[in-house]
């Protein structure tokens, strides 16, 4: 049965979203930095022979600089000031996190409320910009090598370098923005639009090999239909719970007695997100990276590990779907749903599963619980990423199709509307509030207290 605040959401119309001010101008703030995020994709790092860019990322547009572009909204296939994306600032929250649910010092920080958060947030910044530094420069030789510079040199490198990195760097400022004054997560919301923009540009080239006989229309149309599958699958797999009954006992504060009360805790099916997709695929793609932008000047080790680990090799799928499920499964127990932590705070708020003692029994219920749950989601997170990029690889299309962007666009879009709903929700509340104050304001006025003799 549906609650209160789910059927208050179902009832949300346009003239609700119209009376809420504050909504909209959240929004229009959103909007509007994301205009400026794409704005910057088009600013060149200076010292970058156009021509030679093009015609390298024509090449590589099927393989990865087509993934790479993807997720920077084309900034990489410019070379623009944010070719970095947010990607480095993702890589090092992913790290500070897991060493927060490993490193002692980090686990007290966690501890300390408001302060310990803004104190990680500030290790995060700082290696967002050690990574950043580290991958500009590596991108800048890695472009000199390759011959894209139209003048290599010293002054070529540190411009490259302190271009993108203030690039990266004011890129994670917008997205902390985004989500304190706007709407939705913004970093999320960044690499949901980078995915965006770049989706008609592909679909346009994938039709146009259509028309041209490349690719044959019952192809065409099989991909569609499959797209449209995938995205129903993902939606309805993000949005599946298992629901643990949780009971409150009886309780007596003063001289009031509180009758039981029963709840439920919810886990998803797949408590990770998109992360453990995200995090193996930066790790298979790193051998393809420093080759690609190394001119192909590799050794033979390196060429060894590329013809294995290649996208769309028989090692690549079979490595790439063992880490999502490696790190779904850890991500999940030591970031996303620690169970101890979640029994503890059962315990202390006086609840309790039917039939299980709170404390250790109910981490072990618990554990027990998401273990199974896992093997669902971190096959679905498997099944979801590799079947495009098996399908890309046996028909060979000529842009990166990836299981990865489709759980992006499906994840923060869900989860921007739902907080869309929850302040026309609070709205709504308010003006309920608003209304029987001001109902019985008038009523006070209109009594009249008893005639005194």
């Amino acid at each position: 049965m549906a609650s209160a605040a789910e059927q208050m959401a179902s009832n949300i119309s346009w003239s609700a979203f119209g009376k809420a001010t504050e909504l909209r101008q959240r929004i229009m703030f959103t909007i509007g930095l994301l205009i400026v995020y794409r704005l910057g994709t088009f600013i060149p790092v200076p010292g970058i022979d156009g021509t030679a860019l093009k015609q390298f990322m024509d090449e590589a547009a099927s393989g990865i600089g087509g993934i790479l572009s993807m997720f920077t909204g084309g900034a990489l296939s410019r070379m623009a000031i944010f070719t970095l994306g947010i990607m480095p600032y993702i890589s090092a929250s992913i790290v500070v996190q897991l060493l927060g649910s490993m490193w002692e010092p980090l686990k007290n920080l966690k501890k300390e409320g408001e302060q310990g958060r803004r104190k990680i947030n500030q290790y995060t910044r700082y290696g967002t910009v050690v990574l950043a530094t580290a991958q500009a420069y590596g991108l800048a030789v890695s472009l000199e090598a390759g011959g894209l510079a139209a003048d290599p040199g010293l002054f070529f490198r540190v411009a490259c370098v302190v271009t993108i990195v203030g690039g990266t760097m004011f890129l994670m400022w917008l997205g902390e923005q985004i989500t304190a004054r706007g709407i939705g997560n913004g970093i999320s919301l960044i690499i949901f639009v980078g995915i965006i923009a770049e989706i008609p540009a592909a679909a346009a080239q994938f039709l146009s090999q259509g028309r041209s006989g490349a690719i044959s229309p019952l192809v065409i149309i099989g991909i569609l239909v499959m797209v449209a599958v995938i995205l129903t699958f993902v939606v309805f797999m993000e949005r599946s719970l298992r629901k643990i009954h949780i009971q409150y006992p009886r309780q007596q504060r003063g001289m009031k007695v509180y009758d039981g009360s029963s709840s439920h805790l919810p886990i998803k099916v797949n408590p990770a997100g998109v992360i453990p997709a995200i995090f193996a695929s930066a790790l298979l793609l790193l051998p393809t990276t420093i080759s690609t932008f190394s001119g192909g000047t590799s050794g033979p080790v390196m060429s060894t590990i590329l013809a294995l680990f290649g996208p769309g090799q028989p090692l690549y799928l079979i490595f790439f779907g063992a880490m999502i499920v490696f790190f779904t499964y850890f991500y999940t127990r030591e970031v996303a749903f620690k169970t101890e932590d979640v029994a503890e705070n059962l315990k202390n708020q006086n609840g309790f599963v039917p039939g299980i003692r709170p404390g250790k029994k109910t981490a072990e219920y618990l554990d027990y619980v998401v273990t199974r749950i896992l093997v669902l989601g971190s096959g679905y997170l498997a099944l979801v990423a590799l079947l495009p990029e098996i399908i890309r690889a046996q028909l060979s299309i000529p842009f990166y199709f990836g299981g990865t962007s489709v759980l992006i666009i499906v994840s923060v879009g869900m989860d921007t509307i739902q907080q869309i709903q929850s302040h026309l929700v609070a709205h709504q509340y308010e003006g309920l509030i608003e209304k029987s104050q001001l109902r019985g304001k008038r009523s006070a006025t209109k009594r009249k207290g008893p005639t005194r003799r």
